[in-house]
Protein backbone atom coordinates (compact mmCIF):
# COMPACT_ATOMS: atom_id res chain seq x y z
CA UNK A 1 0.00 0.00 0.00
CA UNK A 2 3.35 2.04 0.09
CA UNK A 3 3.31 5.59 -2.65
CA UNK A 4 6.67 4.00 -3.69
CA UNK A 5 4.47 0.97 -4.96
CA UNK A 6 2.08 2.33 -6.12
CA UNK A 7 3.13 4.04 -9.27
CA UNK A 8 2.59 7.25 -11.11
CA UNK A 9 -0.39 9.33 -9.08
CA UNK A 10 -2.68 10.42 -11.92
CA UNK A 11 -5.44 11.10 -9.84
CA UNK A 12 -6.12 13.50 -6.67
CA UNK A 13 -9.74 13.48 -4.70
CA UNK A 14 -10.90 15.81 -1.66
CA UNK A 15 -14.08 14.45 -0.26
CA UNK A 16 -16.44 16.55 1.32
CA UNK A 17 -19.23 15.92 3.85
CA UNK A 18 -21.30 18.53 2.16
CA UNK A 19 -21.53 21.72 -0.44
CA UNK A 20 -20.59 24.04 2.41
CA UNK A 21 -17.32 22.57 3.35
CA UNK A 22 -16.69 22.26 -0.20
CA UNK A 23 -16.93 26.18 -0.97
CA UNK A 24 -15.02 27.18 2.06
CA UNK A 25 -12.38 25.20 0.72
CA UNK A 26 -13.00 27.00 -2.44
CA UNK A 27 -12.62 30.55 -1.18
CA UNK A 28 -9.43 29.38 0.95
CA UNK A 29 -7.88 28.12 -2.08
CA UNK A 30 -8.41 31.20 -4.02
CA UNK A 31 -7.04 33.46 -0.68
CA UNK A 32 -4.51 31.70 -1.06
CA UNK A 33 -4.03 31.44 -4.42
CA UNK A 34 -3.80 27.69 -4.37
CA UNK A 35 -4.17 26.35 -7.95
CA UNK A 36 -6.58 23.68 -7.51
CA UNK A 37 -6.62 22.60 -11.03
CA UNK A 38 -5.97 18.68 -11.48
CA UNK A 39 -8.06 17.94 -8.00
CA UNK A 40 -11.36 16.12 -8.11
CA UNK A 41 -13.56 17.93 -5.26
CA UNK A 42 -16.42 15.37 -4.56
CA UNK A 43 -19.48 16.47 -2.82
CA UNK A 44 -20.45 12.90 -0.97
CA UNK A 45 -23.74 14.61 0.62
CA UNK A 46 -23.13 12.95 4.18
CA UNK A 47 -20.47 10.81 5.70
CA UNK A 48 -22.34 7.52 5.89
CA UNK A 49 -21.67 7.92 1.77
CA UNK A 50 -17.84 7.23 2.57
CA UNK A 51 -17.37 3.86 2.08
CA UNK A 52 -19.46 3.77 -1.23
CA UNK A 53 -17.35 6.89 -2.63
CA UNK A 54 -14.34 5.18 -1.86
CA UNK A 55 -15.18 1.45 -3.45
CA UNK A 56 -15.70 3.36 -6.41
CA UNK A 57 -12.46 5.69 -6.18
CA UNK A 58 -10.27 2.16 -5.63
CA UNK A 59 -7.53 1.95 -8.53
CA UNK A 60 -3.80 2.96 -9.20
CA UNK A 61 -2.43 6.35 -9.15
CA UNK A 62 -5.41 7.21 -6.94
CA UNK A 63 -4.83 9.57 -4.09
CA UNK A 64 -8.27 10.53 -1.92
CA UNK A 65 -8.24 13.03 1.34
CA UNK A 66 -11.31 14.37 3.24
CA UNK A 67 -12.85 16.54 5.50
CA UNK A 68 -15.20 15.28 8.45
CA UNK A 69 -16.71 15.88 11.80
CA UNK A 70 -14.78 14.46 14.87
CA UNK A 71 -17.92 12.95 15.83
CA UNK A 72 -17.54 10.68 12.34
CA UNK A 73 -13.56 10.06 13.14
CA UNK A 74 -14.06 6.67 14.03
CA UNK A 75 -16.29 5.68 11.14
CA UNK A 76 -13.98 6.96 8.99
CA UNK A 77 -11.17 5.05 10.69
CA UNK A 78 -12.82 2.24 10.21
CA UNK A 79 -13.46 2.72 6.63
CA UNK A 80 -9.83 3.76 5.60
CA UNK A 81 -8.37 0.51 7.93
CA UNK A 82 -10.95 -1.69 6.21
CA UNK A 83 -9.44 -0.47 2.81
CA UNK A 84 -6.26 -1.22 4.28
CA UNK A 85 -5.29 2.22 4.20
CA UNK A 86 -4.56 2.73 8.33
CA UNK A 87 -4.84 0.76 11.52
CA UNK A 88 -8.50 0.85 11.75
CA UNK A 89 -8.05 1.90 15.59
CA UNK A 90 -6.14 5.02 14.31
CA UNK A 91 -6.85 8.50 15.78
CA UNK A 92 -4.88 10.31 13.79
CA UNK A 93 -6.03 10.03 9.95
CA UNK A 94 -3.63 13.46 8.90
CA UNK A 95 -0.82 11.52 8.05
CA UNK A 96 -2.88 10.05 4.85
CA UNK A 97 -4.91 13.62 4.18
CA UNK A 98 -8.29 13.06 6.42
CA UNK A 99 -8.79 16.40 8.54
CA UNK A 100 -11.11 16.00 11.27
CA UNK A 101 -12.89 19.19 12.75
CA UNK A 102 -13.63 19.51 16.02
CA UNK A 103 -17.29 19.62 16.22
CA UNK A 104 -17.64 20.74 12.30
CA UNK A 105 -16.56 23.43 9.71
CA UNK A 106 -19.02 25.54 11.01
CA UNK A 107 -18.33 25.61 15.16
CA UNK A 108 -14.15 25.87 13.58
CA UNK A 109 -15.12 29.42 11.72
CA UNK A 110 -17.17 30.33 14.17
CA UNK A 111 -14.31 29.90 17.10
CA UNK A 112 -11.70 31.31 14.52
CA UNK A 113 -13.26 34.22 13.62
CA UNK A 114 -15.09 35.68 16.95
CA UNK A 115 -18.57 36.43 17.70
CA UNK A 116 -18.12 40.06 16.61
CA UNK A 117 -16.96 39.35 12.83
CA UNK A 118 -19.03 36.41 12.49
CA UNK A 119 -22.39 39.11 12.89
CA UNK A 120 -20.26 41.51 10.45
CA UNK A 121 -20.75 38.79 8.51
CA UNK A 122 -24.51 37.94 8.64
CA UNK A 123 -24.91 41.60 8.53
CA UNK A 124 -23.05 42.00 5.17
CA UNK A 125 -25.80 39.45 3.64
CA UNK A 126 -28.37 41.23 5.73
CA UNK A 127 -29.34 38.31 7.70
CA UNK A 128 -27.91 40.30 11.10
CA UNK A 129 -31.71 40.90 11.89
CA UNK A 130 -33.25 37.71 11.70
CA UNK A 131 -30.47 36.48 13.78
CA UNK A 132 -31.49 38.39 16.48
CA UNK A 133 -35.22 37.56 16.27
CA UNK A 134 -34.10 33.81 16.52
CA UNK A 135 -32.20 34.71 19.75
CA UNK A 136 -34.85 35.86 21.32
CA UNK A 137 -36.38 32.37 21.13
CA UNK A 138 -36.79 30.82 24.91
CA UNK A 139 -34.88 27.80 23.81
CA UNK A 140 -31.51 30.37 22.63
CA UNK A 141 -31.53 32.64 25.41
CA UNK A 142 -29.37 30.18 27.65
CA UNK A 143 -26.78 29.17 25.21
CA UNK A 144 -23.81 31.48 24.31
CA UNK A 145 -23.61 34.03 21.43
CA UNK A 146 -21.02 30.92 19.65
CA UNK A 147 -23.44 28.40 19.80
CA UNK A 148 -26.47 30.72 19.05
CA UNK A 149 -24.44 31.35 15.90
CA UNK A 150 -23.37 27.62 15.33
CA UNK A 151 -27.46 27.08 15.35
CA UNK A 152 -28.49 29.71 13.36
CA UNK A 153 -26.29 28.89 10.65
CA UNK A 154 -28.10 25.05 9.98
CA UNK A 155 -31.56 26.74 10.11
CA UNK A 156 -31.91 26.87 6.82
CA UNK A 157 -30.06 24.77 3.63
CA UNK A 158 -29.32 27.87 1.77
CA UNK A 159 -27.91 29.76 5.01
CA UNK A 160 -25.57 26.39 5.77
CA UNK A 161 -24.22 26.24 2.35
CA UNK A 162 -22.46 29.93 2.22
CA UNK A 163 -22.13 30.44 6.37
CA UNK A 164 -18.45 28.99 6.86
CA UNK A 165 -17.46 30.46 2.89
CA UNK A 166 -18.54 33.94 4.12
CA UNK A 167 -16.54 33.78 7.06
CA UNK A 168 -13.22 32.32 5.57
CA UNK A 169 -13.70 35.22 3.17
CA UNK A 170 -13.16 38.23 5.45
CA UNK A 171 -11.05 36.25 8.60
CA UNK A 172 -7.77 36.77 8.54
CA UNK A 173 -5.50 34.21 7.57
CA UNK A 174 -3.32 33.68 10.47
CA UNK A 175 -6.73 32.69 12.34
CA UNK A 176 -7.83 30.11 9.33
CA UNK A 177 -8.80 26.88 10.91
CA UNK A 178 -6.10 24.18 10.79
CA UNK A 179 -8.31 21.20 9.74
CA UNK A 180 -8.95 23.17 6.29
CA UNK A 181 -5.55 24.57 5.89
CA UNK A 182 -4.07 21.35 6.32
CA UNK A 183 -6.34 19.81 3.95
CA UNK A 184 -5.37 22.38 1.27
CA UNK A 185 -1.56 22.18 1.68
CA UNK A 186 -2.44 18.07 1.77
CA UNK A 187 -4.21 18.58 -1.79
CA UNK A 188 -1.85 21.08 -2.78
CA UNK A 189 1.38 19.74 -2.24
CA UNK A 190 0.61 15.56 -2.42
CA UNK A 191 0.04 15.58 -5.49
CA UNK A 192 4.15 16.02 -6.20
CA UNK A 193 5.11 13.14 -3.81
CA UNK A 194 4.28 9.35 -3.37
CA UNK A 195 1.68 9.26 -0.67
CA UNK A 196 -0.31 5.92 1.24
CA UNK A 197 -3.12 7.68 1.20
CA UNK A 198 -3.55 6.35 -2.54
CA UNK A 199 -5.89 3.83 -2.89
CA UNK A 200 -4.77 0.39 -4.93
Amino acid sequence: MSGADAGPLQRTVVLFEGRSDRLAFEVLARRRASNLAGLDLVVMDGITNLRTRMMALRGPGVRVLGLFDAAEGAYVARVLGDLGMVDARASDLTAIGFFGCERDLEEEVIRAAGAELVLETLAARGELERFRVFQRQPAQRVRSVAEQLHRFAGTTAGRKSRFAADIIEVLPMERMPAPLVGLLEAAAGGAQNGDPSRIM
